[in-house]
């Protein structure tokens, strides 16, 4: 058996039972990849040989050519960044100089000194010189500058860049600049330590010593934290300009031959390791493999029958839609075999001819859009002709290399859902029927509730002019001004008919400027009979700081106060505290309050959290429909409703509405 035939036999092992000559060509086949596996000791010590061979002809040859250039490497980096800081100071002082030869004020030269001591702490001092080379002012305080620069410089002309000076034995040196038209010099003592402190980074200190030294080898600053051993590797660079006679030299810390033995060491122990992973690898490889198949075995039968348990369908496909692969519950969808569907071409017999076309655009826009998972909604149509709506979730199929090979589709059948979401929408419909009959049921009632006071008194003006006219000579200023109140009671009445169309029919009220004082001067009148009548003290509190009018429709607020009084009367007709029924006005910032106050029984507990529903009511004849249309109202007027029991009995409702803003009533 030739070694292609090897995957071969593995799949019939996975697919089905071993039969005894398979088992025959298993057990022979066995030997002959013992022998192969057991050359891997051997090719491990050959690489590990190898491996070490070279990397010590490596290491030999390249180490000290890379540990010098990246010593010069460093050395060069150090050297640009110590001659950027200098030229910072540099350019520093000569700005100063042209500031002071243009007029510019000492004070702002001082203010300028100041701050680049404070941003560059290697700056000791910066000394101002007359043209006589006498010392003049010093910043920040203190400090002697170096009179042989001064002279040196004062014999200078035409001078574009600062001259330097000597470094004394604290590391310490001058550079001057002479004013235009000899009115003077100004030079800055620098410490070249600060400046190997500050601008040399920390992870080159840890690396090398640094250290400038004069053209006799005496040291003048450094920046190092041991003393390099002698014969380390370093590297001198000149430093002359801007300091004359100087060299800037780094010296590595470690010897050139640690990093080659740690290297050396390091590859031997990872290839021994790596041979002793191999042998026990080799020991291990034929129990992993027997194991594996074992449990690719297991894996197999769990995913199928998993696959075979699922209510959703599951259909794979090649780009061209070619079907790849179908499980038992998508057969059961659509009712055709396995045999039927795969390795089939579109169009598929399934598909519903109605939405062909679209089923067509669909999969090409699959084919050439982006690997992006999606979902639609389609008819399929059944062997047996009935159609079913699905639900299809389309996913990218990507094989075990990372290639996308297709697409994997959930179906889901929607058919049952479909109908119940219709049949909802039918009750929901049936359900807005309902709603507008109740609304119907509300308008009748406010109505009857509220048309009540208005036709009394029309049909009162009505049998009084009728007596005048009996009486003979009747006056016409009485019949005039009866008339025009029976006029005024049937145009309200007319009004009332109106706003409460107007709110059932769910449009916006209309607002205008309402004075809250009036309205419940004028809904207090209105309600006057009807307070005798139940034995009941009407009380307004109007305050004495008045109240800004609102925004409001001002028959629908009347309904609003009749509603709120009323119920508060007949809160008392059994049980009472008092015989008073008080309405305030007030003011709370930015809103009006009013507050309608009873001394009735109070609200029962078991009614209270449904006080404002629909048909929730205290009264044995009563629709429960009252203090649900006035919280309505109050909420179109971007108003608030509430309400809690009173400690002397009784309860308390609050109405709070927006106070309309100052330059809109105006």
């Amino acid at each position: 058996m030739n070694r292609r035939e090897g995957p071969r036999l593995a799949r019939k092992r996975i697919d089905r039972p071993v039969s005894g000559h398979d088992a025959w060509n298993a057990a022979g086949d066995l030997p002959r990849r013992r022998d192969l596996l057991s050359l891997v000791p051997l090719a491990a010590i050959v690489a590990l040989v190898a491996v070490v061979g070279l990397l010590v002809w490596l290491v030999t040859r390249n180490e000290a050519e890379q540990l010098r250039m990246k010593l010069a490497t460093d050395a060069l980096w150090v050297e640009q960044t110590l001659r950027f800081q200098l030229s910072v100071d540099e350019d520093m002082l000569t700005r100063l100089a042209l500031d002071a030869a243009n007029g510019t004020e000492q004070d702002l030269l001082d203010a300028r000194a100041r701050l680049h001591i404070a941003s560059n702490p290697e700056v000791l001092s910066i000394n101002w010189y007359d043209a006589a080379g006498r010392l003049i002012r010093v910043l920040p305080g203190g400090g002697v500058g170096d009179g042989d620069l001064i002279r040196r410089v004062g014999r200078a002309s035409g001078l574009s860049r600062p001259v330097y000076g000597a470094v004394d034995a604290a590391g310490r040196v001058s550079m001057a600049m002479p004013l235009e038209q000899g009115a003077g010099h100004v030079a800055v003592t620098l410490s070249l330590p600060l400046i190997l402190e500050r601008h040399v980074p920390w992870w080159i200190a840890e690396q090398y010593g640094v250290q400038l030294r004069d053209s006799g080898d005496r040291l003048l600053a450094e920046r190092q934290r041991l003393a390099p051993p002698q014969g380390n590797p370093s590297h001198a660079i000149s430093f002359d300009p801007p300091l004359p006679g100087t060299m800037l030299r780094i010296t590595a810390y470690d010897p050139p031959t640690a990093g080659r033995t740690a290297l050396l060491f390091g590859a031997i122990a990872a290839l021994a390791g790596f041979a002793l992973l191999a042998l026990l690898v080799l020991a291990r490889s034929a129990q992993r493999r027997r194991s594996a198949e074992m449990r690719l075995r297991g894996e197999t039968a769990f995913r199928r029958s998993m696959e075979e348990s699922l209510t959703v369908g599951l259909r794979a496909k090649d780009h061209s839609g070619r079907i790849l692969y179908v499980n038992r519950a998508f057969c059961q969808l659509v009712g055709f075999e396995p045999e039927e569907l795969v390795s089939r071409d579109p169009p598929m017999p399934y598909w519903d001819p109605a939405h062909l076309a679209e089923t067509e655009a669909r999969h090409r826009q699959l084919r050439e859009g982006a690997l992006t998972s999606q979902s639609f909604e389609t008819r399929f149509r059944h062997r047996d002709g009935h159609e079913i709506e699905v639900q299809v979730y389309e996913a990218p199929l990507i094989d075990a290399s990372g290639v996308h090979r297709g697409w994997m589709g959930s179906v889901i059948d929607i058919t049952e859902t479909k109908r119940a979401a219709r049949l909802a929408r039918a009750q929901d419909e049936t359900m807005a029927r309902t709603g507008r009959l109740v609304t119907l049921g509300e308008m009748a009632s406010t109505l009857a509730h509220e048309l009540n006071q208005p036709l009394s008194a029309i049909a009162s003006y009505s049998a009084g002019m009728l007596n005048l006219l009996e009486r003979g000579n009747p006056d016409p200023g009485m019949l005039q001004a009866a008339t025009g109140k029976l006029a005024q009671q049937a145009s309200r009445a007319g009004h009332i008919i109106r706003r409460i169309q107007d709110l059932v029919k769910k449009r916006e009220p209309k607002l205008s400027e309402v004075v809250l004082r009036e309205v419940i001067a004028e809904t207090v009148g209105f309600l006057a009979a009807d307070a005798r009548e139940h034995r009941v003290r009407l009380v307004t509190d109007m305050g004495t700081q008045p109240v800004p009018p609102v925004a409001a429709d001002r028959i629908l607020l009347e309904q609003v106060l009749i509603n709120l009084i009323r119920n508060g009367m007949e809160a008392m007709a059994e049980t009472r505290h008092g015989d008073a029924v008080t309405i305030r006005l007030a003011r709370d910032e930015d809103q009006a309050v009013i507050e309608i106050s009873d001394q009735g029984a109070g609200i029962a507990p078991e009614l209270e959290a449904r006080l404002y529903d629909a048909f929730a009511s205290t009264k044995a004849q009563g629709m429960g429909m009252g203090l649900k249309i006035c919280r309505s109202i109050i909420e179109l007027h971007r108003g608030q409703l509430a309400h809690h029991a009173q400690a002397g009995g009784g309860t308390l409702f609050r109405v709070t509405l927006p106070l309309m803003p100052e330059e809109e009533a105006q």
